[in-house]
């Protein structure tokens, strides 16, 4: 089982990096809208490129627009912080149990 146990433990890390990585790339994404960027800059397309299709699916699930501001960012920053929380605790709560 130690072997299950170690599996468990490298997913719960690799996807807590993943998601430490996405919340990076969204605050950046965050960032850049307050900026007047360039579109054609490779940096800020490759932050629309990774953050719109996630965001675009909260804005048409949730209207989450407060007085112009778009706050769907902050609906996905929950849920990454969640994920973090409990979904890589709970792999590594699981991983334990089973060495």
């Amino acid at each position: 089982m130690f072997i299950m146990a170690n599996l468990l433990i490298a997913l719960a890390q690799v996807l807590d990096y993943i998601l430490w990585a996405y919340w990076w790339i969204l605050l950046g994404r965050v960032v850049i809208s307050w900026v007047n960027a360039d579109p054609h800059n490779p940096i800020v397309r490759f932050l629309y490129v990774a953050t719109e299709p996630v965001l675009a699916r909260v804005r048409r699930m949730l209207p989450v627009y407060a007085g112009g501001f778009d706050l769907s960012p902050i609906v996905v920053w929950v849920a990454v912080i969640f994920l973090q929380r409990f979904l890589v605790s709970s792999l590594y709560d699981l991983a334990h149990t089973l060495r």
